[in-house]
């Protein structure tokens, strides 16, 4: 409300006014107001108390229950009911801001606000409060904490907020526009231009926003373009305070008189039906303030400056007899407010008085109001008895004075050595509710003890709440504080998996909106220039892999350069797949076409590959066992489509990994390591096959006694194995106990090893031997390991130094570590192996380890580790740890240097190498591991030739039996007419769903998304976008499909049941790897494709295309922060053309699209008037709205075209 139009001396408040304010009552103050309130030498009171008269409330009429002072002689400016709590709010002139919990109104808190202008309105959020002055809107928490204060021009002066929605805020004031400021980023997303400047009051339905003028009017405005609707001009000299309910609207103000403003006694009221006013309420006070109180009536509270009160209906007469009146301290009212609940009025006066009148003795100020929190009480009790037999007990509880004499305290240092204390577990609730923003976490109060409370030892008497720092060597370890606390979550809560997995760890899952995809943040998890893998698509486990093969550079090239006739070539799809991982500059790609030819590899189901999506969702599946067996089939299926790509009478090895070496393939050569298998007989007869494996799988000592055991040694073992068996005998002719070894013959160029942790025995050696390594490690560098794994102090000491901290890494980089980064292999004459660890040290004692290499010594270094992440809550995950080499930086970053990042589905983060090795059993189990021969990129030709040529767009026959050509919709593109750089193509695919959307309804009734439904690309057409053949298609693929289509989408596809059976379609029908090699050629050669909502077809097609070469028009004709735009409606809207009636044509789709371009060109100027364009786009959404964005179905509607909106932007 405007206050200089009420009380002129009011305007000019000052605190200064009061500073100097003597301790005596004023005249006009009530002094049973101030009983027992004390005042300070300032004379601001310290103390608000109520009324100490019990009240008599008669039910149903309101009376007033309560008055307290908030503050003695300062004018409150302005009063607020918690809409979450029974809290009341109060703002001041000076600034300050004081909340009083339920009816009694006892003082809650009270801070200040501003230093220099008053409060103007307040308004309550879920978190907080939100304060308004002249220029500064503040956001506080309850108790007095800031939570973000946000300082707007100095010219402004602000008088209104709005809230219209829980991160939507609307702030008005004498100025000539309106901000919209969003919560969540605080920061300015709009500026509305108001035709009349004064936005004093806002109020909300939901129909209109409405905004009171000082000069009187009342203006209606749209809730999305916020374009004013209506206009009710109530006073001719200016408004004072107004409410709306149901369709009634009622104001109060002032007249214009030749004296000057008079309060008017007429209300005006006016029905929102007919947009027009109704008779007058005239009423027998001057009305200042007024609000409706909906309880069995729609009746009206009016207010005066002077204290009375008036009920009535706004349709009906006032009656005299209705009148009450408040008793205020000053001689002004200055602001009055309704609680939600309707049980409660409060008015505030101008000497700092608060009133609180209620029509029932017990009122609540909510319907339904959440529990407010309090500080909790000072607890001062008598000092705690002392028991002397506890060695642990603080001696500190006793209160001693300040002396320089030696405490009984302060044992000898003969007697006593101190321990540095470790900090105390933090609570598992905590770490499983933390949610970290940037290194910080944020976690709620578990309230499980007091606070400056801690425990940190358990006793017989009870906890104790602070240690000792000092242990008596004579003390026994079952007396350390600290053995009697585990440090990890285990055994404290039923489900320990949920707090040791690392968060960067988890599983993660993608959010889905109503926008889908569109507004998940993928670079929230992935900061890097490197693509991550979406997981929601079926058997996606295999991710971690995918990655890991990508970032070998040998297999990318080689993977790259390959392309065959086969339908479903893994080879084939997974170089598709590389190329969209090389183009992504950080964002995810999802692996849908390789996963879909995957599922049609026969072997992959016979090997269990292959998941049910219960399976996958509830993690029944042994995903270390799973993705083993995965790597052993990817490394043999690319090798024989390799091998018969490059020699087509290759044999093909039946065996699971074993295959003949003859015409061997570039995965043979990368990855094949030639062995001689023996079988020495009892009888002495010995049997010698020769052949070759891929990788091997690590077998394990049945040595159960703790002794060190490298992980070389291990290696070799599993190398060159041997075992007694049963085997067939030539010489026996029958099967007898054999010895089988293994030796090797020639080693791979890249090292692969399953791990083959499957049990319990397997995860105990390698925990067993991890500790031993620890040891060893902490041996090298001068530490011994005591009983109780505690060091003392002059091992701290030792291991501090700066002499120890150069020759050895941290203590923490040295636990769970049991594999080597690097290791040596050696032939030897007598086709032995020898296998040892491998460190920078022994580099420099035994020179570069490409001089050896001449001699049959090789250095494998590792690259990559996969492992299974055991996590009770999602079943489990798999994630990678890949050492990611200079050429890949030197892509995506444009520097050289090698780095450790972790890889899980689209998190992508780098990693300290150390990160890499370290497995702890109980969450983190190894599960593959890659070693890579040092220099092997320069042993390889790494160019990468594009197999995809022109050939690929000329034309082809159909699989449909039934087509001909009669039936064809398209004409190939001749030689002459291949396409060059920056020419336009326009595109539209139409798709099936291949599996339901997943979904859950919340107890709010919204919709939330689980799984989306999979759709896949059931027809794709392309039309020239220039040239005399302008229009014509020149692709027109309908794909055929070997899964279960659930839905055709037929409305919206135009596909119909049989379109995609080769048998009985009358369609061009291709394979999806024939269109998509097109679609590849197009892109590789530089076109631009035009369409509309193109993002979805590429994606559903699993296609990167660079931005640049992508023209939608759905974004080209698009407002921000507005609704996207139909093709249907922009083409009848700009090229009065009626589309998609029945169903949708993507040939039809695809022109109007280019049409849509070309007019795009055409109202922008190509580009050059953006302004201008901005008009057009303006009159577009106008229209839409007026249309309610729907096309006119009879023939007899006006084109747009003729109207005059449009005319009017056909002549810009």
């Amino acid at each position: 409300m405007n206050f200089e139009v009420l009380d002129p001396g009011l305007a000019e408040y000052a605190p200064a006014m009061h500073s100097t304010l003597d301790p005596v009552l004023d005249a006009h103050l009530n002094p049973s107001l101030l009983q027992n309130v004390e005042l300070d030498p300032e004379g601001v009171a310290l103390e608000a108390l109520p009324v100490q008269e019990s009240v008599h409330i008669m039910e149903g009429v309101y009376s007033e229950l309560h008055s307290v002072v908030a503050e003695v002689g300062v004018p409150v400016s302005v009063s607020h009911f918690d809409l979450h709590e029974e809290m009341l709010w109060v703002g001041s002139h000076g600034g300050h801001a004081t909340s009083f919990f339920g009816p009694a109104l006892e003082r809650y808190s009270s801070f200040q606000v501003n230093g220099s202008d008053d409060i103007r309105q307040i308004q309550s959020l879920e978190n907080g409060i939100l304060f308004l002055t002249k220029n500064n809107l503040k956001y506080m928490a309850r108790g007095g904490l800031i939570i973000f204060d946000y300082l707007l021009d100095e010219s402004e002066d602000m008088h209104s907020l709005l809230l219209t929605d829980s991160s939507t805020l609307l702030v008005g004031g004498l100025q000539n526009h309106i901000l919209e400021i969003d919560l969540n980023t605080v920061q300015e997303t709009q500026k509305y231009a108001v035709e009349t400047p004064g936005v004093t009051i806002m109020r909300q339905t939901n129909r209109f926003f409405f905004c009171g003028h000082t000069s009187g009017r009342v203006s209606l405005r749209d809730l999305r373009t916020f374009k004013v609707e209506h206009e009710f001009d109530a006073f001719s000299g200016s408004l004072s305070d107004f409410d709306v309910h149901g369709n009634l609207l009622a104001t109060c103000g002032f007249s214009s008189r030749l004296t000057g403003l008079a309060c008017d006694r007429f209300l005006k009221v006016y029905d929102l039906r007919m947009m027009r006013a109704i008779t007058p309420l005239q009423v027998h006070v001057d009305p200042a303030f007024l609000r409706f109180i909906p309880t069995y009536t729609s009746r009206l509270a009016i207010i005066s400056q002077s204290g009375q009160c008036q009920f009535c209906e706004p349709t009906g007469l006032a009656n005299p007899a209705d009148i009450f009146h408040v008793n205020p301290v000053g001689p002004l009212l200055m602001t009055f407010d309704v609680s939600a609940s309707k049980q409660a009025l409060a008015f505030g006066d101008s000497e700092g008085c608060v009133h609180l009148w209620t029509d029932s003795p017990e009122p609540s100020f909510n319907p339904y109001s959440r529990e407010t929190e309090f500080a909790l009480p000072c607890l001062v009790d008598s000092l705690p008895p002392l028991d002397w037999s506890q060695d642990l007990l603080p001696l500190s509880l006793i209160p001693v004075p300040l002396t320089t004499d030696t405490l009984l305290s302060d044992w000898p240092a003969a007697n006593s050595a101190p321990a540095p204390r470790r900090a105390p577990p933090v609570d598992a609730e905590i770490l499983r509710t933390m949610k970290k923003v940037g290194f910080i976490g944020y976690a709620p109060n578990p309230r499980t003890r007091l606070r400056n409370q801690a425990s940190s030892s358990c006793s017989e008497q009870g906890l104790l709440f602070v240690a000792i720092p000092y242990r008596l060597k004579e003390s026994d370890s079952e007396f350390d504080s600290f053995s009697q606390v585990t440090e990890s979550p285990i055994g404290r809560e039923e489900e320990p998996h949920r707090h040791m997995v690392s968060k960067k760890y988890r599983k993660v899952t993608i959010k889905y909106s109503k926008l889908g995809l569109e507004d998940f943040d993928f670079k929230h998890y992935n900061k890097t220039l490197f693509a991550g893998l979406e997981p929601h698509i079926p058997n996606a486990y295999c991710n971690c892999m995918i990655q890991v093969l990508y970032f070998l550079e040998p297999v990318r090239c080689l993977i790259q350069n390959h392309l065959c006739q086969k339908e479903f070539c893994l080879a084939c799809e997974l170089g598709f797949l590389f190329h969209m991982l090389d183009l992504s500059r950080g964002d995810p790609c999802q692996g849908s076409n390789f996963l879909r030819a995957f599922r049609t590899i026969p072997e992959a189901s016979a090997l269990g590959l292959i998941l049910a999506d219960s399976d996958e969702a509830s993690g029944k599946g042994n995903l270390a066992r799973l993705i083993q067996r995965w790597n052993r089939f990817i490394l043999t299926q690319l090798h024989q489509d390799l091998q018969e790509l490059e020699v087509p009478q290759a044999y093909r090895g039946a065996g699971g990994s074993s295959f003949c070496s003859s015409g061997d393939s570039v995965i043979g050569q990368l990855f094949s390591c030639e062995m001689e298998n023996c079988s020495l007989c009892r009888c002495g007869s010995e049997t010698v096959r020769a052949s070759s494996t891929l990788l091997f799988t690590l077998s394990y000592p049945e040595d159960k006694t703790g002794k060190n055991c490298d992980f070389a040694q291990v290696l070799k073992r599993s190398i060159c194995l041997e075992q007694n068996t049963q085997a067939w005998c030539d010489n026996c002719e029958k099967y007898q106990p054999t010895i089988q070894t293994r030796n090797i013959c020639h080693l791979p160029d890249i090292l692969v090893i399953n791990c083959e942790v499957n049990s319990l025995k397997e995860a105990d050696f390698w925990r067993m031997q991890a500790e031993v390594a620890f040891k060893i490690a902490i041996k090298k560098h001068g530490g011994e390991i005591s009983k109780n794994k505690e060091f003392a102090l002059a091992d701290w000491k030792e291991l501090g130094s700066p002499e120890g901290m150069l020759m050895c890494p941290s203590i923490e980089e040295l636990k769970n570590v049991w594999l080597p980064f690097s290791i040596r292999m050696k032939m030897t004459k007598n086709k032995g192996l020898d296998v040892c660890n491998w460190t920078d040290g022994d580099e420099m004692q035994w020179g570069p380890a490409r001089a050896e290499e001449e001699h049959g010594v090789y250095v494998y270094d590792l690259m990559a580790t996969v492992v299974h992440i055991l996590d009770s809550r999602t079943g489990g995950s798999l994630v990678a740890h890949i050492k990611v080499g200079e050429t890949y930086h030197q892509r995506k970053e444009g520097v050289t240097h090698q780095q450790w990042y972790l890889f899980n589905d689209f998190l992508i983060e780098p990693i300290d190498k150390h990160e890499a090795v370290q497995f702890d059993m109980n969450w983190k189990v190894p599960a593959i591991l890659y070693y890579i021969k040092r220099n092997l990129n320069s042993k390889y030709n790494l160019n990468i030739k594009n197999p995809i040529e022109a050939s690929v767009l000329l034309a082809e026959a159909s699989l449909a039996r039934k087509q001909r050509k009669t039936h064809t919709t398209f004409i190939p593109l001749m030689l002459n007419e291949m396409p060059q750089v920056g020419d336009l193509v326009g595109l539209d695919a139409e798709f099936v769903t291949l599996n339901e959307e997943e979904a859950e309804l919340r107890s709010d009734g919204t919709k939330s998304t689980i799984k989306p439904s999979q759709m896949s690309v059931a027809r794709i057409t392309c039309v020239r976008g220039q040239g005399p053949n302008e229009g014509i298609p020149f692709i027109d693929d309908y794909i055929s499909t070997q899964e279960q289509v659930v839905d055709y989408l037929t409305q919206y596809s135009g596909i119909k049941p049989g379109d995609l059976d080769a048998k009985i379609s009358s369609k061009h029908l291709t394979t999806l790897k024939s269109t998509y090699l097109k679609l590849r050629f197009l892109i590789d050669i530089g076109v631009k494709f035009v369409g509309h909502g193109l993002q979805k077809d590429f994606r559903v097609i699993n296609l990167m295309v660079p931005k640049d070469q992508v023209l939608d028009t759905v974004y080209l004709f698009h407002m921000p922060r507005k609704r996207m735009i139909s093709l249907r409606f922009l083409a009848w809207y700009f090229l009065d053309l009626k589309i998609q009636g029945e169903t949708h044509d993507s040939i039809e789709d695809a022109r109007t699209a280019l049409q849509l371009y070309r007019k795009y060109l055409e109202l922008s100027k190509n580009g050059t008037e953006p302004e201008s364009f901005h008009k057009v786009l303006k009159g577009l959404y106008e229209k839409g709205r007026k249309m309610d964005w729907k096309v006119p179905e009879p023939e007899g509607q006006t084109s747009p075209k003729n109207a005059a909106v449009f005319s009017s932007v056909l002549a810009l």
